[in-house]
């Protein structure tokens, strides 16, 4: 949060160059409202490995801003996504507060400023880190997860447009893969790799094994949040159910529901109708989804941690076992 203000100052003044005062003090509103909250996971996740990966007597002050500046551009791609995503589900909350496009004055200047928080991670990496050896392979891997990342959205959306009789285990694998792993587990840790001056490629094969399976556990997670947490502690009203999401429950559900109970889901599931919906979670409760859960996430943490420990060739085990051990029956 140090260098917070400095995102923001740099940001400000490269958008002064090419509009008026006005839009200027817009960009910054829309960075200070959406930017700095949350728990920030992916830029903290960018610093503590980069820490892990270099010898103390070379991380000084000017390096370790770089590794923040990083993660304040993952956050800022992750501002993006959260954006667009909140307008495409129709969301009402982000983080304890009203979704940006929820905001009177705002609406769906909403895309604009998406658009404009992704590009200024490509002014802050084009002031900061151009100098350096890496600079083309951050680029690349910016480019890479984005692309990565909207194709995940794209099958989750396409996906909602289907019959829940439809949904399977290997499609929802696919989109996690694509939609949440990538970017929100690989993708700091492999930028930290970069600017740690990392180049075996077996380092990047084996951490992307281990990432992506973080990413299936806390998309899970995610999922099971969506229905049972508490909205206060989460800091968002979940809509899977109404918005028809090809979601872990809903395909746990339909693989262990009678036929009768698979009719009630076809009957409820997708329907913005707080009596079918309540149905549904109805549905998740008589076939005790919370025991299924909780009995998953025990088994993937555990061969997470196996995986973490069988890894070779300087994989920063530490900090893998501390992000996992975050994310483990985490509420929120």
């Amino acid at each position: 949060m140090a260098v917070f203000p400095d995102v923001v100052r740099e940001l400000s003044e490269a958008a002064k160059r090419y509009t008026t005062p006005e839009t200027e003090n817009w960009f910054t509103k829309a960075l200070q409202y959406n930017l700095p909250h949350g728990k920030k996971n992916r830029g903290l996740l960018t610093v503590l490995t980069y820490k892990n990966l270099v010898k103390p007597d070379a991380l000084g002050a000017e390096n370790l801003k770089l590794a923040q500046y990083l993660g304040w551009c993952v956050e800022m791609v992750q501002c993006f996504f959260l954006i667009n995503d909140d307008m495409m589900d129709n969301s009402t909350t982000r983080r304890g507060q009203l979704c940006w496009h929820k905001l009177e004055e705002v609406g769906f200047i909403a895309i604009n400023d998406a658009l404009m928080i992704e590009s200024g991670v490509y002014e802050i990496l084009r002031n900061n880190f151009r100098h350096l050896d890496c600079y083309v392979d951050l680029l690349e891997l910016f480019h890479e997860i984005t692309f990565i990342t909207t194709c995940g959205q794209s099958m989750d959306l396409l996906n909602a447009n289907k019959s829940v009789n439809t949904f399977t285990m290997d499609k929802y694998n696919l989109v996690v893969s694509k939609k949440t792993s990538h970017y929100t587990f690989y993708f700091p840790v492999a930028l930290a790799l970069h600017l740690a001056g990392v180049k075996d490629p077996e380092i990047f094969r084996q951490s992307k094994t281990i990432l992506l399976e973080m990413g299936h556990l806390f998309q899970v997670q995610d999922d099971f949040l969506d229905c049972f947490s508490n909205p206060e502690i989460s800091g968002k009203i979940g809509t899977d159910i109404q918005d028809n999401k090809c979601s872990w429950l809903a395909v746990t559900c339909m693989q262990r529901a009678s036929p009768e109970q698979r009719a009630i889901m076809e009957e409820c599931y997708g329907k913005n109708d707080s009596e079918k919906i309540a149905r549904v979670k109805q549905l998740y409760k008589e076939l005790d989804i919370a025991r299924s859960f909780a009995i998953y996430e025990e088994e993937k943490y555990n061969m997470i941690k196996a995986q973490i420990h069988q890894t070779t060739c300087g994989i920063p085990q530490e900090a893998f076992l501390q992000l996992l051990n975050k994310i483990y029956h985490r509420v929120s």
